[in-house]
């Protein structure tokens, strides 16, 4: 069976200030092509279908589109929910939709129901694991201490009970929506940490014989079977050097997997460019970068005057301008931004503490902290599926 994996939409978001439906209209008719041109059987989409719970009308009607496109080509496609969409606006209808071909597993209380399918070599299961917030489904898996890696675990658990019920031989596929220890991770997806931790183990999903994951935007392989297809599109600077793609995948007869990158179009390359003004405006290697979307990082120890309209005028797609003079990292004038970044909620708030008291906090002022961040962080989940 060959499988067309892909993840991440992320339809009605903007790349900075560019509008990038049209871009995102142009990856749905490559979609629909390849699943043409390659003899796909079935198509898997790993969750984050829209940008966000509330989608703009626009997004909504070009998920209509590719919903309609996919039925009319007759080939199966199975979908799920990320941490981003509104899990019960997008599961509205699915059962009416899925006399269509097109399968929504947006509940958690669903994990273990497959999607069967067959091939020439017997049934295809497909297992669809929506992003499971812990704080919201702790009860419905029976799990004390809400997590990722617990919810996931017993997601599975339900999955393989179901999968050893079936005939000898059945394959499976499971798509999940999570950060997957040993995944590399960029600025445009949302933070999902819970207690401290994020990532589970890939060792979660052991027992199948494919993984479909989505959440993370770079097309990368964990294992031969785990795998995220990343999203079809740049949403952050830094995805300039990601190769922006799905998965062809091949199961086989005996579960063996083999997989191909189908590259997706991109509507410009990025480029993140560092050095002084004049540097930027006269270095002849750079003329490569002038029809792409920029990033300038300028490191004049003074700032330029008028640095965006003369950057434009080499770079006129230059949509982001960064100050980041050189200086000492003890110097008094290094940013506050810049002192603070790649450090979590929970290292601000505990340097906080040691600022203020002289001392950090101890180890249960730290889960008190923890505490605190991850109720902050289901309250407003709670409150965006209720929106």
């Amino acid at each position: 069976m060959r499988l067309l994996h892909t993840s991440d939409w992320h339809l009605g978001r903007a790349f900075h200030r560019v509008n990038m439906l049209g871009a995102q209209a142009e990856f749905i008719g490559h979609l629909v092509g390849t699943v043409r041109e390659r003899d796909v059987d079935a198509v898997v989409v790993s969750g984050d279908v829209y940008d966000r719970a509330v989608p703009p009308l626009a997004a909504v009607e070009l998920f209509d589109d590719a919903l309609h496109r996919l039925a009319e080509l007759g080939v199966p496609t199975v979908m799920i929910s990320g941490n981003h969409d509104s899990a019960r606006r997008l599961g509205v209808g699915a059962g009416l939709i899925g006399r269509a071909g097109i399968h929504l597993r947006t509940e958690a209380s669903a994990c273990g129901t497959p999607v069967v399918l067959e091939d020439a070599f017997g049934e295809v299961a497909f297992y669809g694991l929506p992003y499971l917030e812990p704080a919201l489904v702790k009860d419905e898996f029976g799990v004390e201490k809400p997590g990722h890696e617990a919810v996931l675990a017993a997601a599975m658990d339900r999955v393989r009970a179901d999968l050893a019920t079936r005939a000898r031989g059945t394959r499976s596929v499971v798509l999940a929506h999570a950060f997957v220890t040993g995944g590399e991770a960029s600025d445009s997806e949302r933070d999902i940490t819970v207690g401290g931790v994020a990532a589970v183990p890939a060792g979660v999903f052991d027992g199948v014989d494919y993984v479909a994951l989505g959440h993370l935007h770079g097309s990368q392989a964990i294992t031969e079977r785990v795998r995220y297809s990343g999203s079809p599109l740049p949403y952050s600077f830094s995805e300039a050097g990601h190769r922006k793609s799905m998965w062809l995948v091949d199961l086989e007869a005996d579960g063996s997997v083999g997989a191909e990158r189908v590259d997706c179009p991109v509507p410009r390359a990025l480029a993140r460019l560092r050095g002084t003004l004049e540097d930027l405006l006269a270095d002849p290697e750079l003329a490569r970068h002038e029809e792409a979307w920029v990033e300038a990082t300028l490191t004049d120890a003074v700032r330029p005057a008028d640095p965006m309209a003369r950057l434009t005028e080499r770079f006129p797609h230059t949509l982001s301008l960064v100050f980041d003079p050189e200086r000492a990292a003890d110097d008094p004038a290094v940013s506050y931004a810049k002192r603070l970044a790649d450090r979590s909620d929970q290292e601000i708030a505990e340097d906080f503490v040691a600022h203020v008291r002289g001392a950090g906090p101890d180890e249960r002022e730290q889960l008190v902290l923890r505490d605190a961040f991850d109720t902050v962080r289901a309250d407003e989940a709670v409150r965006e599926v209720a929106r």
